[in-house]
């Protein structure tokens, strides 16, 4: 499995709008991050995790031009406001297979109600294919089984996934035992760490530094940053061996 990072910010993205924080300064391409997602390809397979507002500079970015699903970890807007710019991969592909839990199905139903009507469509507007998911039970993605992960994002109960060696968790708070059983012998783990101060909704460096000894992966990537995080060479330096400072645009392989 190859794993692009097409983004690794945190809601607003770095550089911030209007701000003057050193970090949304920098001239280092590693500390300008566009809302998080991943792009996951093996053997003929291409899937992203999740569609934020950023999805279309990503998806040219990183040169993608075929896309099988689209994996939701949950509905706030910086995992889901690009839904509309699968419009491309619709019309050359068909309706696109998106993978999420009932809540989010019909967040998005509110949301983006003309993707999702069945009569007097507009003739442009994209079309999926719905596939809903149960926290508790595994589904297959292209010959590889997905385990989702359940994770609390302060009070909300969203998503991560586990596919085959590979993890992916952002947004995360707390992790109930069980779940971190799930990810028990993982090679790869993407989790997220906005900032080292606490946070009300999201782990702080400490606490997913914490976690990541509970789960204990080969190698660690951190994502979902945020300008407050510090530089992103200077935080390298102070992190574990094995542990990672996620950027945009970095591949690994599995």
């Amino acid at each position: 499995m190859k794993v692009w990072f097409l983004g690794t910010g945190t809601s607003q993205g770095i550089p911030v709008i209007g701000s003057n924080h050193p970090v949304c300064l920098s001239s280092d391409p590693r500390d300008k991050r566009l809302r998080v997602s991943v792009w996951m390809q093996w053997d003929d397979a291409s899937y992203v995790i999740d569609c934020g507002p950023d999805f279309r500079q990503q998806m040219l970015t990183s040169k993608c031009v075929k896309l099988d699903g689209i994996l939701f970890t949950h509905e706030h807007s910086d995992h889901t406001a690009g839904i509309d710019d699968i419009r491309p991969f619709v019309f050359m592909q068909g309706d696109m297979p998106i993978y999420a839990e009932d809540r989010i199905i019909e967040s998005l139903k509110k949301r983006f109600e003309y993707i999702f009507e069945e009569e007097n469509r507009y003739p442009g507007a994209p079309s999926v294919a719905i596939h809903e998911i149960d926290h508790n039970t595994s589904f297959s993605l292209a010959g590889k089984r997905v385990l989702p992960i359940r994770v609390m994002h302060g009070n909300l109960p969203i998503l991560g996934y586990r596919i085959g060696d590979f993890a992916y968790l952002t947004d995360a708070k707390t992790v109930a035992p069980e779940e971190i059983e799930k990810l028990k012998g993982i090679k790869v783990l993407v989790v997220s760490a906005l900032r080292e101060a606490p946070h009300e909704t999201h782990f702080n460096l400490q606490e997913a530094l914490d976690f990541i000894d509970k789960v204990k992966p080969e190698r660690t990537y951190l994502t979902h940053i945020s300008s407050l995080m510090g530089f992103h060479a200077e935080v390298q330096e102070k992190l574990p061996e094995n542990v990672f400072l996620a950027y945009d645009n970095l591949q690994i392989d599995i």
